[in-house]
């Protein structure tokens, strides 16, 4: 398992933006789509997201390996509720057992599965293009995120690969040993559980001694701390932002027009 790699060139406009406005126009985005469960609302916004990507110079093959999870977690969203709706009216297209689809059915699972693909959508593109480093600064410049904590996550993320490789180490230690789940899917998991504990413990140890070392080199002084790179919020960051916003009000305006608002609460 290995950490994804951005999903745009560092020189593609998109990365050049101030990480909080991508931030703050997903979360836009996603706030919109949560408040209302009709289909119209998260197909608007998926519309007008994949729209965009090519002005920032996203490529959809790149963001498509990154983000696959996403789309396959809204399939199996949708599926299941198409197939295990609890309102079945309407035309009856298959019935087998338990199994059951209806033409309600189906639009209840497209409707979620649209919904929950809209809702991580913007997010997904919004990290798949944000380095890390730039997002702690302006954590700490533009939010006043106290610096201990910043840089403390900052240091969490970089060390997900090393979890990554320790995995496959403990796998293959485990191996060498002679010790292998095989077909038994009790004694696979039960592999798995050790694997992951003695993956917990290492992660602890080393979490700890980050920390410390942290400390030594004055990561909790309270003196004031400068910036080898400052992050400034610029125009672009704002029509960013607008545009998120806008197209937040813009889906629900539809939906609203179209009379399919369906508030998540009321």
């Amino acid at each position: 398992m290995r950490i994804a790699p951005a999903a745009a060139p560092p020189d593609a406009p998109v990365s050049r933006l101030n990480p909080l406005a991508k931030l703050g126009a997903a979360l836009a985005v996603s706030l919109a789509v949560l408040a209302s469960i009709d289909p119209v609302t998260p197909t608007v916004a998926l519309l007008g997201v994949l729209a965009a990507l090519p002005f920032g110079g996203l490529h959809y093959g790149r963001l498509l390996r990154r983000g696959w999870p996403v789309l396959v977690g809204a399939v199996l969203v949708g599926s299941a509720n198409m197939l295990f709706a609890a309102d079945q009216g309407g035309t009856t297209y298959l019935q087998l057992g338990p199994l059951h689809l209806s033409s309600v059915s189906l639009a209840v699972g497209g409707a979620l599965g649209l919904r929950v693909l809209a809702i991580a959508l913007p997010g997904v593109v919004a990290f798949a293009t944000i380095d890390p480093t730039d997002l702690a600064d302006c954590l700490v410049q533009q939010l006043r995120v106290p610096a201990r904590f910043a840089i403390g996550a900052l240091a969490a993320y970089r060390l997900l690969p090393l979890l990554a490789d320790e995995w496959e180490l403990l796998g293959l230690a485990r191996r060498a040993r002679g010790i292998d789940g095989g077909a038994n899917p009790l004694a696979r998991f039960r592999l798995f559980a050790a694997t992951m504990f003695a993956l917990l413990v290492g992660a602890v140890r080393r979490g700890g001694r980050l920390a410390t070392a942290m400390d030594a080199r004055g990561f909790d002084a309270g003196t004031p701390r400068t910036f080898a790179r400052r992050h400034p919020f610029t125009g672009a960051d704002r029509l960013v932002l607008a545009f998120g916003v806008l197209l937040a009000a813009a889906a629900l305006a539809v939906s609203i027009g179209t009379s399919t608002f369906v508030p998540l609460v009321g």
